[in-house]
């Protein structure tokens, strides 16, 4: 069936009863109408629901939760007005303990399913804030004409909309309180019907511990427009950003547009921080980014992980290191500050620079970076050369089967793989078997609260 001809299919109207039987790996509650699956968004595993039709396939069908009949004990009410309709979180209604413990069973399911493995630790889940945590996030934007006002927020639960939203329950606090200031503010632009997204990038003024670490927190917004912005626009943004303290960038086409535009300096940076180890007597990391760039947008987990990675590799003096998809040296520095010398390797040509530039503004200087494509032939690579004590992975949502295929060429003897797709990560873990590897340990990391989305961390052993 086609998908113009499968959007004029017609739903049924009424709301119907289902029992709901567990939760699928999206956290949709899964049931049966008349012996055929059913997707219920908002319904959760023992509950007695009325549902809406939103879709219906050969297969399955999806609804939305209409009434609770039966509530579940881990129901919880969800600390967002608009959290049954926004799809920026959609697990706002599960107890945070109960999304831990449905990420580790989507994991575990993933690494018995596809990579069949059963037997390794379970490494107690990873978490910490669970409101007012993201850093990074990219805000829609729409003028509507019928209403006379503009939107900014997350899209809607399976469609295009814009959630009429005016606070946020996950973005961090400074800019969760400036939607509503955002929308008057593009509603009063000559550009506002041209105006389509603004990403969100978020640093901090100084090293903190993490308790501290709302106090200390600097936002820079980047504004995309499709139309060139007038003085008064201009005019406008400027008074906006001196009020609520934040920096404006401007992007007018591709990434390579962004170009800072308030305060009027050329410091373009912003800056997170990686405080000193209990117990150590190593300084703190100092990490530069630019709005742009790719960093985590749990700087609490962040923190979490860095230190678990650490642990796990077992660092030694003499090791040497190899970490791919190093980005900015969120884990190489830390390394490096532990060991012989670590190899970052990242596919951006900007990213290894400011990693480079991280390491020697921190004063190490056992550190190299190499710009490459992780996903072909690495023969004549220079950073492949040499053998590698331990490695450290962190790989796009793909995974990285056609590095870890080939991985007895380098034979670290300790992989910590960092996976943002339980399903790529149990893939891997098939082959890194195949290839004389134990999975000794693993477990979940709850970098997006109240999302499916399940972040792990594995550690892969040569085998005698």
């Amino acid at each position: 069936m086609s998908k113009s001809r499968r959007r004029r299919q017609k739903l049924p109207v009424e709301a119907v009863p289902v029992s709901i039987e567990r939760l699928s790996h999206e956290g949709r509650g899964v049931g049966k109408i008349d012996g055929k699956i059913a997707f219920v968004d908002g319904a959760l595993p023992g509950e007695n629901v009325t549902a809406v039709y939103t879709s219906r396939r050969s297969q399955y069908d999806a609804l939305k939760v209409q009434d609770i009949l039966l509530a579940s004990s881990q129901r919880v009410t969800p600390p967002c007005a608009v959290a049954g309709i926004c799809g920026g979180c959609v697990l706002q209604h599960l107890a945070p303990s109960a999304q831990l413990e449905l990420k580790q069973q989507v994991l575990t399911d993933q690494l018995k399913h596809t990579g069949g493995i059963t037997d390794f630790q379970v490494l107690p889940a990873m978490a910490s804030e669970t409101e007012h945590y993201r850093r990074k996030a990219r805000l829609a934007v729409r003028y509507v004409h019928k209403k006379s006002d503009v939107l900014v927020g997350f899209r809607e639960t399976a469609n295009t909309f814009i959630t009429d939203m005016h606070d946020c329950a996950v973005l961090v606090k400074p800019v969760a309180r400036l939607i509503s200031p955002l929308r008057a503010l593009i509603l009063s632009l000559e550009a506002c019907r041209d105006i389509p997204q603004i990403e969100v990038a978020v640093g901090e003024s100084h090293c903190v511990d993490s308790e501290q670490l709302p106090d200390v927190l600097r936002v820079a917004l980047v504004l995309r427009h499709l139309v060139p912005l007038g003085d008064a626009d201009r005019q406008r943004l400027q008074q906006f950003a001196e009020l609520h303290d934040i920096a404006w960038f401007l992007q007018s086409g591709g990434p390579d547009t962004v170009q800072k535009f308030w305060p009027a300096d050329d410091n373009t940076s912003l800056f997170y921080y990686l405080p000193q180890r209990a117990g150590s007597n190593l300084p703190a990391i100092t990490m530069e980014f630019q709005p742009g760039d790719f960093t985590q947008v749990n700087a609490g987990i962040n923190r979490h992980m860095i230190e678990q990675a650490l642990d796990l590799l077992d660092l030694q003096p003499q090791d040497q290191v190899l970490d791919l998809f190093c980005g900015l040296g969120n884990f190489t520095l830390a390394i490096a500050q532990r060991c012989q010398a670590v190899t970052g390797v990242e596919g951006s040509e900007d990213m290894v620079t400011r990693a480079a530039m991280n390491a020697q503004r921190n004063g190490i200087n056992n550190t190299r970076f190499y710009a490459a494509n992780l996903f072909t032939d690495f023969d004549q690579e220079t950073w492949a050369k040499p053998v590698y004590d331990k490695l450290l992975l962190d790989p796009p949502r793909s995974g990285a089967i056609e590095f870890v295929s080939r991985i007895r060429e380098l034979l670290p003897r300790r992989i910590v793989y960092v996976s943002c797709n339980p399903a790529t990560l149990a893939r891997d873990a098939a082959e890194l078997q195949r290839q004389g590897y134990e999975l000794a340990s693993a477990g979940v990391m709850d970098m997006f609260p109240h999302t499916g989305h399940v972040e792990s961390m594995a550690l892969f052993v040569l085998g005698t």
